[in-house]
Parts: C-alpha cells; structure tokens; sequence
C-alpha cells in the first residue's frame, strides 16, 4: 500500500488544467435535456392502451445500461487524464562531473600462473590472486573511467576508458593465461597507457602497473616510457606481485625456492619515482588488497556530482486503457444479449429434454 501511495506521488502533469474537461459529458447532457420540446402533447388512449399490452417494451433495452453508462465514463476519465500528459518521476541520480581516468595494466604472461599465494585458504594462481582482488577495486570506483591492459608479449586494450565499470570487471574476469605471449612486454604496455591517458583531463590521468617478473620483450624501454608517461603527467603506481618464498617437493625432498627471483623491482621503482607515483610490493593476497585500498586512499573517488530525476511519459497507457474500455462498452450489450440468447437456448432445449 506505501508503495502505491509513493508511487503516486511520483506523478507530475504536464497540462493539469485540462482536468477541467472532466465534467463535459454531463454539460453536455444537461443542455441537451434542458433544450428539448416542453409543449404539452394531447393524451392519447390509443398510446396508453400499446403501453399496456408492452408493445413498446423494447425501448427500454435501447436505452444503456448502468453497466455501459458506467465503462464509458471510465473511458473518459482515462482520456482525460492522458489528455494531461502524466508522467513518472523516478529517483534521484547522482551523475558524476568530474572523475579519474584510471588505466589498469595487467601482466598475463605465464609467470602469472604460479601458485604462490592463497585464496580463501587455498593455493592459487597469481592471476586468479589479481582478478579477486582488482575486482572489489574496480567495484568501488563508480564515478571514474576505467579501462583495462592486459600484456604479455605485447600489449592490448582489453576495455578503453568506460564508467562502465561492471564491463570492465566482466573483461577481466575473462583474461587467461598467456592470451598474450609468452614474454613481459612492460614498457609497450606503459607507453599504450599512455596513449589513451595522455588526451584525458591532467588531473587525472593515473595508471596502475602490475607485473611479476622483469621486461622481456617489446620495442620501448620501460623507462623510457616512463619518461613519455611524466611528460604528460601521468602517474604511475607500479605493484610487483609474488611470494619471496615457497616449499616445492621432488623427488629429492622438500626445497625452499624463491618464486620471484626474476622481479624487477629497481626498474619497478625508478618507473614510479620518475612520474611522482608509488612502488608497492604484494607478497600474498592480503598485501595486494591492502595496496589497492592504499591507492584508493591516494587516488580518492571525485564526489562532486549532478543530480537529475528520469522521467517516463505514461500517457499512452492511459490512452490505450480509454480506448479498450470504450470498445467494450460499444460491445457489451450485443454481447450481453448473445450470451443471455445462448443461456436461454440451452434452459429451453433442456425443458424439451425433460
């Protein structure tokens, strides 16, 4: 019931001075009974004695019925009020003015898939590490454009900037293994970075660099893409991403190893120092999400927003609701005297049976 009453109280007219038209039909029919012939007509016995025997007793199924008189004014109250234009007003929408461009640069190399960490108290691929937690990220920048690189060999725009964020989440999750090469095409996948960021707003060009292992393929040296990338001021967050340390068994025993041996975190480093951004580094999963809620600290969602109400026109269902209601009024006494014909019918043909 408060739904109702809410939702009625979300209706706005555009012409509600036409609700003046409500009471024409009974104008109307004022007028036409006051205009007619007042002369006394002589009486006659020969129209009484008709009367009496019910000669003239079909004039009264002529005349409409309550029922009828009752759907047609139901039909003119509906045109009425479509005639007003109604419209719904929904919630209200909070549209962001101003928000970050932020480019997610994602490693899909083989590297990736090394189970050095835990999900869920589980072993997991570094991958499957980096879409749980890059999820819940990009969850919680609604209001910024977001888009997506994934690299290996070579780089690629998996989704452009978009305040689609669920799309984005969606393209991601759909990244697997060594798409992209077999190689770690860093400094390509800054430069692309900066290619789509560099014709964005300078305030709010920032990239995010994720990477398990060192540059070993493409054309650019990663610093100096670092270099194009603080010529357009652009700020770069770069993560290195792996254990220090985990057991592997053989056929030898157990074996301490260092599962990130080739991670290049000098080169990590100086890319981030040379465009005023930061270096992190994730060990395990609860790093990685703490990294990222750190740059969500760094990089704060712009709340500056334009509110705006949508609004859907309702007009023509109350017009198609008039008119389907008049089609049944015009029909309900033929219809009326078929179905009481048949009813008739089958009681007479069941007396002739008894």
């Amino acid at each position: 019931m408060l739904d109702l009453f809410s939702s009625l109280l979300s209706l706005s007219f555009k012409w509600p001075w036409l609700l003046c038209l409500l009471p024409l039909p009974w104008l109307v029919r004022f007028r036409s009974t006051s205009s007619q012939s007042t002369l006394i007509a002589p009486e006659l016995p020969l129209f009484e004695t008709v009367k009496q025997l019910g000669v003239g007793s079909g004039a009264s199924a002529i005349a409409p019925s309550k029922i009828k008189r009752a759907l047609y004014l139901a039909a003119w109250l509906l045109l009425v009020v479509a005639a007003m234009r109604p419209t719904y007003i929904g919630e209200q929408v909070d549209i962001p003015l101003s928000g970050r461009d932020l480019m997610l640069a994602i490693d899909i190399s083989p590297s990736m898939k090394e189970k050095d960490m835990e999900l869920d108290d589980r072993p997991a691929t570094r991958l499957d590490i980096v879409k749980s937690v890059v999820s819940d990220f990009i969850e919680q920048r609604k209001g910024d454009r977001i888009g997506l690189i994934l690299f290996g060999s070579q780089p690629y725009i998996q989704s452009p900037l978009s305040f689609d964020t669920v799309t984005v989440n969606t393209l991601l999750q759909e990244a697997f293994l060594g798409m992209a090469g077999q190689a770690t095409a860093i400094g390509d996948a800054i430069a692309l970075g900066v290619k789509r960021l560099r014709t964005r707003p300078e305030q709010s060009r920032v990239l995010i660099l994720l990477s398990d292992g060192a540059n070993t393929a493409g054309e650019i040296p990663p610093e100096k893409a670092a270099q194009l990338a603080a010529q357009d001021k652009i700020k770069i967050y770069s993560i290195g991403i792996g254990a220090e340390e985990m057991v592997k068994r053989s056929f030898f025993g157990a074996q301490v190893v260092n599962p990130s041996a080739e991670l290049d975190e000098a080169m990590l480093t100086n890319i981030a120092s040379q465009t005023n951004g930061r270096y992190f580094r994730a060990r395990n999963t609860t790093e990685l999400t703490t990294i990222y809620d750190e740059i969500n600290k760094l990089e704060p969602v712009e709340r500056e927003t334009r509110s705006y109400r949508p609004s859907k026109a309702l007009f023509h269902w109350f017009l198609g609701s008039a008119l389907l209601i008049a089609v049944l009024a015009a029909i309900y006494e033929p219809l009326r005297a078929r179905l009481l014909g048949i009813v008739r019918k089958r009681k007479e043909g069941t007396h002739d049976g008894l």
